[in-house]
């Protein structure tokens, strides 16, 4: 499944921990194979747990765990808001409904063009600049209705489509 470049990188992640840790790799390179495949289907977890030499159900439950990883596949720009406390004060609940109905897909959905995903998630750690959003590795701050028409008209220039 993972590239040969993707393999021997696997081979410096495990080589990092002390012989029988191998465990410990499983982050790093779970994260590898959603690199190379996009998203982390239950044949790419059990093949990562066979790599590493564990039970799949071990790698199942670090992958279902953090929202940074993808059980299903995502669009090219993934919408990750904050649903917490401090956001929600600050009108999340309000930015979300704005992304569904902009976008026309609800929470956990893709565009139909595989463009957006959105997606809600726990603390991003930025809550002095509430509502936000993380898309790919970039925060998106302060987010208002027009700034969200901002963020998704950029990404379609970037795509390469007009509207």
């Amino acid at each position: 499944m993972l590239t040969d470049a993707g393999l021997n990188k696997v081979k410096e992640i495990v080589a990092r921990y002390p012989e029988g840790k191998q465990k410990s790799a499983l982050i790093p390179v779970l994260h590898l194979a959603q690199d190379e495949l996009g998203w982390l289907s239950a044949d790419t977890m059990d093949y990562v747990a066979a790599l590493l030499q564990l039970e799949p159900v071990e790698v199942y439950e670090v992958a279902t765990f953090y929202s940074m990883f993808h059980l299903k596949p995502v669009g090219r720009y993934l919408f990750e808001v904050c649903q917490t406390g401090p956001c929600m004060v600050s009108g999340a609940d309000d930015i979300i409904g704005y992304i569904q109905q902009r976008l026309g897909i609800n929470v956990g959905e893709t565009t139909p063009d595989g463009l957006f995903t959105l997606k809600t998630v726990e603390c991003l750690g930025a809550c002095g600049y509430a509502p936000m959003m993380q898309l790919g590795k970039h925060y998106r701050e302060h987010l208002t209705r027009e700034r969200v028409d901002e963020i998704i008209e950029e990404c379609r220039q970037k795509a390469g489509l007009l509207n």
